[in-house]
């Protein structure tokens, strides 16, 4: 039987071994859906839905991109920074002759958690910003709902395309 974990405190989410063999794993903590990801000996957790339309991160491939590592949507292809959430993409100044394409921040999209490991256990502890960060959108039962309508909506105009 699982323990049940107190809020707001460290979550255990896992033995360090299983997790750096899975590379990937997800996890609801507090009615929040998390992906912890374990890429180049480094921790990371995430929010697991991308902040665009709600597109699992889980299966996503993970690039350096302008000197951070980020994670890229496998649904839209948005590029998510692993370690602050910043939103990343490809644009070119009009006034600027000539438009050389460079990367861009959106700022931070998508609600990062810290990680830490002691003595072979790996915690998560939930993000504490209080503050509106646009991966919330697709958290809890209400997210819940919000990815099926998201994902019906995407489903409609591919069949209109065919």
């Amino acid at each position: 039987m699982e323990k049940e974990q107190p809020r707001g405190g460290l979550h255990f989410v896992g033995k360090k071994d299983e997790l750096v063999e899975a590379k990937r794993s997800f996890r609801t903590l507090e009615g929040r859906d998390i992906l912890i990801i374990y890429h180049q000996t480094v921790f990371y957790a995430i929010d697991s839905y991308c902040y665009h339309a709600g597109g699992a991160l889980e299966n996503g491939d993970i690039e350096e991109i302008a000197d951070k590592l980020c994670i890229i949507c496998p649904k839209h292809k948005y590029k998510i920074a692993l370690a602050n959430g910043e939103g990343i993409y490809k644009g070119t100044d009009p006034t600027k002759k000539p438009a050389v394409p460079r990367w861009y921040s959106k700022g931070v999209k998508q609600r990062i958690h810290t990680v830490t490991e002691t003595n072979g256990d790996v915690y998560v502890k939930l993000s504490e910003d209080t503050c509106w960060i646009e991966s919330d959108f697709y958290q809890g039962e209400k997210g819940k709902v919000e990815r099926a309508k998201a994902e019906a909506a995407e489903k409609k105009l591919s069949s209109i395309k065919d």
